[in-house]
């Protein structure tokens, strides 16, 4: 009788429920039906990167979350990188990007800041938000342990992980015995 250990069944499982949280943010809705979401699944040495350009960020800044949120990533299985192509204008004229209009939006410039590239599209970035609440719904739904987390989404962009995307925020997914992402110091 064959047997499967419960670490590896554990990790194969959690990548599963990882490529279901793809789906989920490809097929939120979207503003307008346009979709500028990326979406990436790293695990394993690539993963594992990202966690330690989070430690270098944390020395870098004096920012102890940086450390603390790159812990939990190195004690997870994977993460599903999440972002958006939020320079792109939706054509309201809203002036939610603190412009005018989505004419001047477009033609201002597009700036590298600490962590992400601005402005953005105030609809983009709720299509972002939308997408990433329905992927984390998704880990929810099958009790993978999970958390939103900006610090990974600035560490993997910094890297180049994301190619169009101009702020992406990271979903760190595990299995423990209590969640590593909530019962923390």
């Amino acid at each position: 009788m064959p047997v499967i250990d419960s670490n590896r069944s554990e990790v194969e499982g959690l990548l599963n429920i990882a490529r279901l949280m793809m789906v989920s943010a490809r097929t939120a809705p979207k503003s307008g039906g346009r979709d500028d979401v990326e979406t990436e699944l790293v695990f394993g040495e690539e993963k594992d990167r990202i966690a330690d350009e989070m430690e270098k960020m944390a020395t870098e800044r004096n920012a102890k979350g940086f450390s603390r949120d790159g812990k939990n990533l190195k004690d997870s299985v994977a993460v599903l990188l999440i972002g958006v192509e939020g320079t792109k204008s939706f054509g309201l004229d809203c002036g939610g990007c603190g412009f005018n209009t989505c004419k001047e939006f477009e033609e201002a410039a597009r700036r590298k800041g600490r962590d992400f590239t601005g402005p953005n599209c105030v609809f983009k970035s709720l299509d972002l938000g939308i997408a990433l609440g329905s992927a984390a719904k998704t880990a929810m739904d099958h009790n993978a342990d999970n958390r939103i987390m900006y610090r990974i989404g600035a560490a993997a962009m910094r890297l180049g992980f994301t190619k169009k995307s101009s702020v992406v925020m990271g979903i760190p997914i595990s299995a423990k015995g209590k969640s590593i992402y909530f019962d923390r110091p």
